[in-house]
């Protein structure tokens, strides 16, 4: 009988607290996270746990994953990857190397296979390990450790680490659950966040996520515009509102482009707070895109739309608009 998995992973800020989860049923599911990780980080984790979590089932796995990026790298890129010690076509280092060596060694001597399902569409399996891939990364964003999960009947294997950059030997002795699911490595997690560019650095080679579509990027950026890091940045924020940017806030009030940039880091200005839950992604036109979505903060919900443009090779925000939920 097949295992049958979806995995996900989840990043607030990208990067950011970070969180990655894999879900058969209610009685069979594990996730965890770090303080700082990517949404990439967080996907090829979800896989990596799942793989050691059932490397002793002789039944073959069929993982359900909404990014092809994982996807790619485990079924069409890894073997060019290792015949080339670990470079890129372009001759430049593989971005993750460390979990891709992990995922590569766990894959050996098992049947698995790939299905990618889009996100966010109501897919059961998918949507559950969303939800705990979000939650986890809500949690090291808190500072607290999730609920790890029960994880894999008989399984043995540790698991996915304590950071994306140096994830454990497959066969190594059982930690706690703490350790298990991401404890915090400070140096590890140093070497991650600048092993692998953020959003703000839009030069990602081709072959690392040919997968990712223009709506899946502008989603990111529209989430990355509610963390403190951007919104308290003058330079982020130019990169990515547009010249002729304006916002009608909740409370009815027009910003211009040179408000939003003159509050940036302002004394006392509030900070972000808010969590996204995308309703709608639309692609207008070749370079315009509208994305409906409710911010949910401690303040209340707000119906927000956002129409993002591309120009000069990359997407700004160039208008939104806020309408608070009774």
């Amino acid at each position: 009988m097949t295992i049958i998995a979806a995995a996900d992973g989840s990043a607030l800020g990208n990067p950011g607290p970070a969180g990655w989860a894999w879900y058969i049923d209610d009685s069979t599911w594990r996730c965890g996270g770090w303080n700082r990780g990517t949404n990439n980080q967080g996907e090829l984790t979800a896989v990596l746990d799942l793989l050691r979590q059932t490397a002793h089932s002789p039944e073959p796995l069929h993982v359900l994953c909404d990014s092809q990026y994982v996807i790619n790298s485990i079924t069409k890129w890894m073997a060019g990857w290792k015949r080339k010690g670990w470079k890129k076509a372009d001759g430049k280092p593989v971005l993750n190397v460390e979990v891709m060596k992990a995922l590569d060694e766990a894959m050996q001597g098992r049947t698995v296979t790939f299905e990618w399902v889009k996100g966010h569409v109501g897919h059961e399996l998918n949507e559950k390990a969303d939800v705990l891939a979000n939650g986890a990364a809500k949690a090291y964003a808190s500072r607290q450790q999730p609920d790890v999960g029960p994880g894999y009947p008989g399984a043995q294997a540790v698991g996915a680490g304590d950071d994306p950059a140096a994830p454990p030997a497959a066969g190594g002795p059982a930690r706690s659950s703490a350790a298990a699911s991401g404890g915090e490595n400070k140096a590890t997690t140093r070497a991650s966040s600048s092993a692998e560019p953020d959003l703000f650095s839009l030069a990602d080679d081709a072959e690392e996520a040919p997968g990712r579509t223009d709506l899946d990027l502008v989603v990111e950026l529209e989430r990355s515009l509610l963390t403190e890091a951007v919104r308290g940045d003058r330079a982020r924020l130019e990169a990515l509102l547009d010249p002729a940017w304006s916002h009608v806030c909740a409370r009815g009030e027009v910003w211009s482009f040179e408000d939003w940039l003159a509050a940036a880091g302002s004394p006392g200005r509030s900070t972000a707070d808010g969590t996204m839950d995308l309703i709608e992604a639309r692609q207008l036109g070749t370079d315009s895109i509208l994305l409906v979505w409710r911010e949910r903060s401690r303040d209340g919900s707000t119906l927000r739309s956002s129409v993002w443009v591309r120009s000069g090779g990359s997407w700004r925000q160039t208008f939104q608009q806020g309408t608070p939920e009774t």
